[in-house]
């Protein structure tokens, strides 16, 4: 058997869940989080990215960042403090509901949206190399298929 056709056999034999891993994996690796002249841990990093990326359409809250990142209210709390000591965020009142604050990048975290779009450009330009189109999205709705089944199961 040729060596092309081993890898193939090999690789076919890696399960979806594994694969799914791997691919997360090299995903977090090229981190399309803000690099921030190191003043962010990883973390909130990552959660700078996610507002900056979301705040463009609506506006964010804590809630969802304890859910979207799977972290516990007090964690994210506490998070949020220093990323607003260190002027990356600001907390605003939403006027619908004065108890609720929204979350608003400041000017110094705005400085690094541009960084981050064109790494997700990059990013998904990287992913969808090689494949025809149909595949591509073939794939991203089997994935959301299977996102949602295991969202629902969640619930359960």
């Amino acid at each position: 058997m040729e060596e092309k056709d081993q890898n193939c056999v090999d690789e076919c034999k890696i399960n979806m869940g594994k694969l799914i891993q791997m691919v997360s994996h090299q995903l977090k690796r090229r981190n399309v989080s803000p690099a921030a002249n190191g003043e962010l841990t990883n973390i909130q990093r990552n959660i700078l990215g996610y507002i900056l990326m979301n705040s463009i359409h609506r506006d964010v809250f804590q809630k969802e960042l304890e859910e979207e990142f799977h972290i516990r209210k007090s964690t994210v709390t506490g998070i949020l403090q220093l990323m607003e000591k260190n002027g990356f965020i600001a907390r605003e009142p939403v006027p619908s509901d004065a108890r609720q604050k929204k979350i608003v990048p400041t000017p110094k975290a705005e400085a690094y949206r541009g960084e981050v779009l064109a790494k997700i450009q990059k990013i998904e330009e990287r992913l969808a190399k090689g494949i025809p189109e149909e595949d591509y999205k073939i794939c991203k709705g089997v994935l959301l298929q299977m996102l949602r089944t295991l969202k629902e199961e969640e619930k359960e």
